[in-house]
């Protein structure tokens, strides 16, 4: 296969310029009406129903709407006629960014734009797939960067991208797509399996016939202990989570699930001594660990936006005095599970969902290039959170001038 030089002359015509996944996202989380941007979107699209630009704004507009399967239907009506787009990220001049990204849902890809939150830059997403040939007609551009995220469906589209790359000699960060496959759930279990800083539980990956045969076995399930928690393949956010006390109860949760494929792995039990369960999302830039938010719940499967951070004040504190004092407190406490962490996986940029054991050690639950690190919460509510959020975005930024420069 052909791989493209770095920098490669611009195609033809310019990538059409997009509002992009941030914007748009930034937008309903505050609480704005889509709604006029929708219309207005409508009526390009009815006068001119070949704008990819419109109908890739279009898709995002859906699926924040909950509208997944629309969404991503008129994602793939555009890059049938485009397969490059360009998002003005502040003024616009400064960096040149091409990312590698790949057709999917809202978590399909690296939210870079997040990251470049008051930057001045131009953003290229040249968009590759399995078959995609050949790069020979990618933007002109400073640094690259590889976006896709991993999942069972972007393994071959990795393998591809991969291959495509063999040649490439600028400057491009997170270049190991096979550091990215390797983030699966069950993959990340075994590599922290002899790491004594790091608890990342035993995880079994299964197919619906093999889970079904083990059904009230669990001597049988290598590695795994009930209570377990099981889900879906790919799945986030909690969709089809569950908590399964004994194996007895695979058999009635596989009969309301339709997914062929999950993961099982062993419940472990991290509430804090006040019976409260916290966990931390950190960001890793060039091996160094940023706070990005922690998230308090009566609850153990945790999620930010269902954790009454913004109805609990003293919810908010607890996350104010660990972003805080993360630099001289947590991260130190756990430089040697942040230092095997950042060895193991061996990314440029990527992150984490933890939570700190009783007894010391770093409870792991999931490593990924796309987990979306933002600012988007109320300052008025979260005054604290801008300025750990404009550190870690400097740091990403720095990171990508610096690797332009010396490219």
């Amino acid at each position: 296969m052909k791989s493209a030089a770095p920098n490669a002359a611009a195609p033809t015509a310019a990538p059409p310029v997009i509002a992009g996944t941030a914007r748009l996202v930034k937008h309903a989380y505050a609480g704005g009406d889509l709604g006029p941007l929708w219309q207005k979107l409508v009526e390009h699209f009815s006068a001119n129903g070949r704008d990819a630009w419109a109908m890739m704004d279009m898709s995002v507009v859906l699926q924040i709407g909950g509208h997944r399967e629309k969404g991503l239907q008129m994602q793939r009506n555009a890059l049938r006629l485009q397969h490059c787009f360009s998002q003005i990220i502040g003024s616009g001049e400064g960096l040149r960014i091409l990312v590698f990204v790949t057709p999917g849902d809202l978590m399909a890809n690296t939210p870079i734009d997040f990251l470049l939150e008051g930057a001045d830059a131009t953003l290229f997403l040249y968009y590759v797939d399995a078959g995609t040939p050949a790069l020979d007609d990618v933007p002109a551009h400073d640094v690259a960067f590889i976006g896709i995220g991993e999942s069972a469906e972007n393994r071959p589209v990795l393998d591809n991208l991969h291959a495509l790359l063999a040649g490439w000699t600028g400057p491009i960060l997170n270049n190991a797509p096979e550091h990215i496959k390797a983030l699966t759930r069950d993959g990340v279990a075994a590599s922290f399996a002899h790491e004594p800083a790091v608890l990342a539980p035993p995880t079994l990956r299964a197919d619906r016939e093999a889970l079904r045969l083990l059904a009230g076995r669990a001597a049988d399930l290598p590695g795994v202990t009930f209570p377990a928690i099981i889900r879906p393949i790919d799945s986030h956010a909690g969709q089809g989570v569950e908590k399964l006390d004994t194996a007895d109860a695979l058999a009635a949760y596989l009969a309301g699930r339709p997914e062929p494929e999950f993961y099982l792995t062993g419940f472990v039990d991290y509430a804090s001594p006040d019976g409260l369960f916290r966990k931390q999302r950190i960001a890793f830039i060039e091996g160094k660990p940023f706070a990005s938010h922690l998230a308090v719940s009566e609850h153990w499967m945790v999620h930010y936006l269902s954790a009454q951070m913004g109805e609990r004040p003293e919810r908010r504190a607890a996350e104010a005095a660990w972003m805080e004092s993360f630099d001289s407190d947590f991260a130190v406490r756990h430089a040697a599970a942040f230092d095997a962490i950042q060895r193991r996986i061996g990314l440029d940029y990527f992150a984490i969902d933890c939570a700190e054991m009783p007894d010391g050690r770093l409870l792991l639950f999931e490593a990924d290039t796309a987990m979306i690190v933002h600012a988007m919460d109320s300052e008025e509510l979260f005054p604290y959170k801008k300025p750990a959020m404009r550190k870690l975005f400097a740091a990403f930024q720095e990171m990508l001038r610096r690797r332009a420069a010396a490219g």
